[in-house]
C-alpha cells in the first residue's frame, strides 16, 4: 500500500543563495554627435469636433436628404431652358409707346379747346397726329406682311431707289408740301385712352397668354408642355436639329428686340418638324440649347434618395 505525499509548493530561497540584481541606472538623454542635425518634432494639430449651432426659435432645420434634394432641384433648374412662342401682337409695343409720348407732348404744349360742353386739350402742331398714324399703319403692315430673305432686300432697295429718283427729279419739295397739307389732330384723351387699351392687351398677351404653352429643354430631352391641362410631349435630343431664322428685317430687327423664329427637326422612327415663331433673345436661347443638348443626362448629379 503506497502513501501519497502532498506537494509542499515552492520554498523560499535563503538570502545567501540569491543572485545579485543589477542596480537601476538613470536614463540619460541620447548624446548627439557634434555637427549632426537633430530632427525637430513638429507639433501635431489638434482637431476639435464642433457641434452644429442650435436652431433659432421658429427656424426649421432640413434633414441632410432634404437639403440634398433641394440642392439637386436648384442644379436641375439651372440645366433647363424654357422657350416661349409669342404672338404677333408682341410687335405692337411701338403703338402704345408712341401714343403715350404724343400724350405727354400734348399735355406739355397743348391748348384747351371747348367742344360742346367739354374742354379738351389739343396740340397746335399737326405733326403729332401724322406721326402716330404712320406708326400705327407701319406696325399693322409689319405684323401682317412677312418679308423674308430676298423679299425684304427688294423692299429696301425699292425704297432707296424711290428716294434717289425723287431727289434726282427734284420732287421732294412737292412731296413735302403735299404732306404739309395733311392735318391730323387728336386730343390728349384719345392718346391716353387708346394707348392704355393697347398696353393692357399687349401685357396680357405677352406675360400671360403666350406663357400657357412652352418648350422645356434639358440635357438629352426637350418637352412641349401646356399649363392648362398639363399635357406634355417629350422628344429625344439625339440627332435633333435646331435652326434659327432671323430673315424678316422689319419684324425681327426693327421692332423685334432680338427676336427670331426657331425650327426644330426631330429624328427617329417618326420625324417631325416643329416651328416656334417669335422667340425673344433667340441668339442667347440657341447658345444655351446647344450647350444642353451636348450634355448627357448622366453628367449632372442626381440627388440621393
Amino acid at each position: 500500500m503506497s502513501t501519497i505525499t502532498p506537494n509542499p509548493g515552492p520554498q523560499p530561497v535563503p538570502p545567501e543563495q540569491q543572485l545579485p540584481q543589477p542596480a537601476l541606472q538613470p536614463m540619460m538623454p541620447q548624446q548627439v554627435p557634434v555637427g549632426a542635425v537633430q530632427p525637430v518634432m513638429q507639433p501635431q494639430p489638434v482637431v476639435y469636433m464642433q457641434a452644429p449651432p442650435a436652431p433659432q426659435p421658429g427656424q426649421v432645420v432640413m434633414p441632410a436628404s432634404a437639403e440634398a434634394a433641394a440642392h439637386h432641384a436648384e442644379e436641375t433648374d439651372a440645366l433647363e431652358v424654357r422657350i416661349y412662342s409669342h404672338s404677333n401682337f408682341f410687335y405692337w409695343w411701338p403703338v402704345w409707346v408712341v401714343g403715350y409720348l404724343m400724350a405727354l407732348i400734348t399735355y406739355m404744349g397743348g391748348k384747351p379747346e371747348t367742344i360742346g360742353d367739354t374742354a379738351v386739350i389739343f396740340h397746335p402742331s399737326k405733326n403729332l397726329g401724322v406721326v402716330f398714324t404712320l406708326t400705327f399703319f407701319g406696325v399693322i403692315i409689319i405684323t401682317n406682311v412677312t418679308l423674308r430673305g430676298l423679299s425684304s432686300v427688294v423692299v429696301i432697295l425699292g425704297v432707296a431707289v424711290l428716294v434717289l429718283l425723287l431727289a434726282y427729279f427734284r420732287l421732294w419739295e412737292d412731296v413735302l408740301h403735299a404732306l404739309g397739307l395733311v392735318a391730323i389732330y387728336m386730343n390728349m384723351g384719345f392718346y391716353i385712352f387708346f394707348s392704355t387699351l393697347v398696353l393692357l392687351v399687349w401685357a396680357v398677351s405677352v406675360f400671360v397668354y403666350d406663357r400657357l404653352a412652352y418648350w422645356k429643354v434639358r440635357p438629352g430631352q426637350i418637352t412641349h408642355g401646356r399649363v392648362i391641362g398639363g399635357a406634355e410631349k417629350s422628344y429625344d435630343t439625339r440627332g435633333m436639329v435646331f435652326e434659327k431664322h432671323r430673315e424678316d428685317l422689319f419684324r425681327h430687327w426693327v421692332i423685334g428686340l432680338g427676336s427670331g423664329d426657331l425650327q426644330i427637326t426631330t429624328t427617329g422612327a417618326r420625324s417631325e418638324t416643329v416651328y416656334v415663331p417669335n422667340v425673344l433673345f433667340i441668339n442667347t436661347k440657341v447658345d444655351q440649347i446647344q450647350h444642353l443638348i451636348a450634355m448627357k443626362p448622366t453628367e449632372f448629379t442626381h440627388a440621393p434618395v
